[in-house]
């Protein structure tokens, strides 16, 4: 799947504004529609096969809940070769180098299926549960579908990943596959990221995002995605060992330990100000 691709330095700037200032950027098109076609017809194929490892909440095909019987996968690129060749793919490289300043380590691939009917995803960071330190990780989260709010496209809260990790508090699990969230200083502060096939979008692993139900009958929400963490990192969480180059060697870090400090909302005369109070597995409560 690799292909000879080169971020022009104009447009690599813009990129790396748009993600300095917001958190994410969105790069239209990076795939093509036959390539996007084989990817989602592969991963349907997979699906449809069985239980494979890594998956989440297991595989039930007679349940109610649309996410037992298309539950996510995760780590496909330790068994799948297709997984590992987009997961390296220079085009993601290559944004990403523009974005941070150097090539990234790859550590996750992920799909989520998201059928009609499905809940969403509360919203998160990323980095609460990677801890990639020093610095943090970057997302990149390719649609396979065409993604609107109806089928639950991505919502992300701007300028949110200059925020510290906050401290997470419960969420609603009759909207949410996940049972914690994070505290907002404003209720409606996300906004949607609407994409098209083959669009990815690029964030920053302190980013605020999350997804809403898919209130469709007839419309999946695939979405491919990959975690990288910034190539200076020296410690990653345990579960995404291995860590490997975009050249598909394998690296060895350090384990991170612990959840360190988190951050939790205060009013000051200036307005709400996230600061660090304890640790990551602190549970704010609903007051």
């Amino acid at each position: 799947m690799s292909v000879s691709y080169k971020v022009e330095e104009q447009v690599a700037a813009t990129y790396r504004e748009e993600f300095e200032s917001t958190g994410y950027a969105l790069v239209r098109g990076l795939f093509g529609a036959d390539e996007v076609d084989q990817l989602r017809d592969h991963y349907m194929e997979l699906r449809h096969r069985g239980a494979h490892p890594n998956d989440f909440a297991g595989l039930k095909t007679d349940n109610r809940d649309p996410l037992r019987r298309y539950p996510r996968m995760a780590q496909m690129h330790r068994w799948d070769d297709a997984s590992l060749r987009w997961m390296i793919d220079a085009r993601l490289d290559q944004v990403m180098t523009a974005l941070l300043g150097r090539s990234p380590y790859a550590v996750q691939t992920m799909i989520y299926f998201k059928p009609p009917g499905s809940r969403g995803q509360a919203l998160h960071q990323d980095n609460f549960y990677l801890k990639a330190e020093p610095g943090t990780c970057v997302a990149a989260w390719m649609a396979l579908d065409r993604v609107d709010e109806a089928n639950g496209c991505l919502q992300v809260v701007p300028g949110s990943h200059r925020w510290p990790i906050l401290c997470t508090e419960k969420a609603d699990t009759k909207v949410s596959f996940t049972d914690i969230t994070v505290p907002l200083p404003e209720p409606d502060a996300a906004v949607p990221v609407e994409m098209e096939a083959g669009d990815v979008l690029f964030f920053h692993g302190a980013l605020v995002h999350g997804s809403a139900p898919n209130v469709t009958t007839d419309r999946f929400r695939r979405a491919l995605i990959g975690h990288y963490i910034e190539g200076e990192a020296e410690r990653v969480a345990q579960y995404y060992h291995p860590a490997l180059r975009m050249d598909g060697r394998p690296l060895e870090l350090e384990v991170a330990e612990g959840g360190g400090e988190c951050g939790e909302w205060t009013d000051t005369p200036d307005g709400p100000v996230a600061v660090m109070t304890g640790i990551h597995t602190l549970i704010r409560k609903h007051e």
